[in-house]
């Protein structure tokens, strides 16, 4: 092999390396889910925002988890007898649950994940009559609306 093509031979398999590299597919990456594109959550059906969202942490049957933090059970919790309670917790956070209020929501790279009022409705009356909750009494978009305006 002569010099010239000895300085191409050093050259060219990096370069080819590189290429097969950038031309592999990618993992899945958390925001190539949906979770960080508020596009996504596009409907009012409070089982789909349920497992869209929410199942994340509180767990498909709503028991809950703990780990790396503690994500509190949905399943028979007496607490969501009060629909209010739920609703502005969904609004403005609780704890270390984040806010998906369009008001409270906070993005620090890219935009929050926020939910409309009637969205917010829809999840709370489905989590409140499912996972052997009987909380017949369902709250309004309006109510949340209410809800929203009298926080700061």
């Amino acid at each position: 092999m002569n010099g010239r093509n000895r300085r191409r031979a050093q050259w060219l398999a990096p370069a080819l390396a590189l290429a097969l590299a950038l031309s592999a597919p990618l993992p899945a990456r958390a925001d190539d889910a949906g979770i960080f594109n508020v596009a996504v959550v596009t409907t009012t059906d409070g089982k789909q925002i349920y497992e869209q969202i929410c199942q994340g942490c509180h767990m498909p049957d709503a028991r809950g988890a703990t780990g790396a933090g503690h994500y509190p059970a949905l399943s028979k919790d007496a607490t969501l007898a009060s629909r209010q309670y739920m609703a502005l917790t969904v609004l403005a956070g609780r704890r270390n649950m984040p806010a998906f209020g369009v008001r409270h929501a906070i993005g620090f790279v890219l935009a929050p994940l926020t939910l409309t009022e009637e969205q917010i409705a829809a999840v709370v009356n489905y989590v409140r009559t499912h996972f052997g909750n009987h909380y017949s009494d369902p709250i309004t978009a309006g109510e949340v609306k209410s809800l929203d305006q009298g926080l700061h």
